[in-house]
């Protein structure tokens, strides 16, 4: 199977030269996704609707790859405030709970002061 690119029409994409997923093979690497509307280039408000766009976006490029969040193998957060983290856990906990996926947290400063997290994703397809 050849190596398949996909965007989600980020400026980012462009501006620093990454996709927002890679499909190689069986395997789909989604790259960190923020909490951009990418429809409307704007930024959800507050921990918990960034964290709930992130999903929305990481679904869009899972469901372009020919997988799904059921797919999801693997997870990385990372938030600026790592105090913050289980404020988010009742949405990561909605989208992943049933699925339960590897995880890991990092605290670390985000391209964005405006970015309250950032969600990657290793998913297998079927």
């Amino acid at each position: 199977m050849t190596r398949q690119l996909i965007s989600s029409g980020s400026t980012f994409e462009e501006q620093i030269g990454y996709s927002r997923a890679v499909v190689d093979g069986a395997w789909v690497f989604v790259s960190g996704t923020t909490g951009f509307d990418y429809a409307t280039m704007t930024l959800a408000d507050g921990l918990l609707g960034q964290a709930e766009q992130c999903f929305r976006n990481i679904d869009a490029a899972l469901r372009q790859a020919g997988s799904g969040l059921s797919d999801i193998v693997r997870v990385t957060y990372i938030l600026p405030n790592a105090a913050e983290f289980p404020e988010c856990w009742p949405i990561l906990r909605k989208y992943l709970g049933e699925i339960r996926p590897a995880a890991t947290m990092i605290s670390a400063g985000l391209v964005d002061p405006r970015m309250r997290i950032e969600i990657e994703v290793t998913a297998r397809r079927r």
